[in-house]
């Protein structure tokens, strides 16, 4: 190999029209050194051989496979919504490969303090006709931005009240079902991408399937655009639609995300800033009543600071019917024991500052200030600090 390199640099001098220099000469050892072959065939350094395959090719049809440890603590008052002192909160498994040309496969299975569930495991096809991506398995559904997340990738600690309260918190809208997403050509230098999904139609406290025919559906319209090298603006717009766990009705969630980025090329291992917010109305029917209609956003933003350090706040507002389902679960008053009715409209707000610090790639530890005023009339102020480790290769997320 040394001689080869040596011989195609003097011919890429002898192109140039310049003499070319004068190369050591191969040593003796190197250039009578024998081949791997033939080592092989003496028994010396050879690889063993299991069913006709090298053990170098053992590990080629493995998934890459990651575990993600996320670790959770709090201390203070936290009011109707209390959460463990300590707990290891989420452990989660990822197996991902490429099947084939046409397809890939993403598994994540969720080891909790209270059992095991599958978060998403889906098969994605990535080369139909007319530009289509299918995936097909049980999978976060593409309604705005936080649902879409894992808990690794939160810039937070815990997710905003709108989706506590709206969105079904944690979980989620989570559900088995089939998507297909299309980049749509644009006008300028916008990029343009439309997802419709369906859904079985199951989600805690939003949704419940109790037919076949009652399927849920998700549609987001995601718009992105670089506004210079630096900075880049995401905005969506999402619909849900599926049948209420209360009454033999629809509910519908309506929402509109928005994601700045500004990351200046010279200084982005140093400096950087995130903006998030989301906006979501929701329809919920009701028995023997009108519909309710809460309403609640998010505005939240991050700061790098430094190379490892990240300043971040959040502002909160969210409504909900009085005895609605919330994730976490909302210790029920006294007026919703036995009922089962949503209640009139209460308002929570809430307020977060946190700092994160990120000793390497693979590990970060961040403490969270959280106020919260809950319509019942509860404060709580709470500190919680996190600590997210992983091992092994884990696949990028969605940008």
């Amino acid at each position: 190999m040394e001689a080869r390199i040596q011989a195609l640099e003097a011919e890429v001098q002898t192109l140039k029209g310049q003499p070319p220099a004068a190369t050591a000469p191969v040593p003796q050892a190197a250039a009578t050194a024998p081949a791997p072959a033939a080592l092989a065939a003496q028994g010396v350094g050879a690889l063993p051989v299991y069913g006709g395959a090298g053990a170098g090719a053992a590990k080629v049809f493995n998934p890459d496979t990651s575990v993600i440890g996320d670790f959770v603590g709090g201390a203070g008052n936290p009011g109707p919504r209390p959460t463990p002192s300590l707990e290891m909160h989420e452990s989660e498994l990822g197996l991902q490969a490429i099947i084939d040309p046409y397809a890939r496969g993403d598994f994540f299975i969720t080891f909790g303090e209270q059992g095991v569930a599958l978060e998403e495991g889906y098969l994605t096809f990535t080369a139909l006709p007319g530009n289509f991506q299918l995936r097909v398995g049980k999978m976060r559904a593409a309604f705005g931005n936080v649902n879409t997340m894992h808990n690794h990738v939160l810039p937070w600690i815990d997710r905003p009240l709108v989706n506590q309260n709206l969105v079904a918190g944690e979980d989620g809208i989570d559900d088995a079902g089939l998507s297909i997403s299309r980049i749509i050509p644009a006008p300028g230098l916008i990029f343009l991408e439309g997802t419709a999904q369906l859904f079985r139609g199951d989600t805690l406290g939003l949704f419940r399937a109790e037919r076949r025919s009652d399927l849920s559906t998700v549609e987001h319209l995601r718009a992105y655009r670089d506004l210079s090298e630096s900075t880049n603006l995401s905005i969506g717009g999402s619909f849900a639609r599926g049948h209420s766990p209360f009454v033999d009705a629809n509910n519908q969630l309506y929402g509109i995300d928005a994601t700045l980025r500004w990351k200046p090329l010279r200084r982005s291992i140093y400096r950087s800033f995130v903006g998030r917010s989301e906006l979501v109305w929701s329809r919920m029917a009701r028995p023997m009543a009108s519909t309710l209609n809460p309403f609640g956003y998010y505005v939240s933003g991050d700061y790098q600071f430094g190379r490892r350090w990240f300043l971040g706040g959040r502002f909160d507002r969210s409504q909900r019917g009085l005895c609605q389902p919330t994730n976490p679960p909302t210790t029920p008053s006294v007026a919703c024991l036995g009922v089962a009715e949503l209640g009139p409209l209460v308002q929570d707000t809430g307020g977060s500052v946190l700092l994160t610090y990120w000793p390497s790639e693979f590990s970060q530890i961040r403490g969270q200030l959280r106020r919260t005023q809950y319509g019942e009339g509860f404060t709580a102020n709470e500190f919680l600090f996190q600590f997210i480790f992983s091992m092994g290769a884990h696949g990028a997320h969605p940008f």
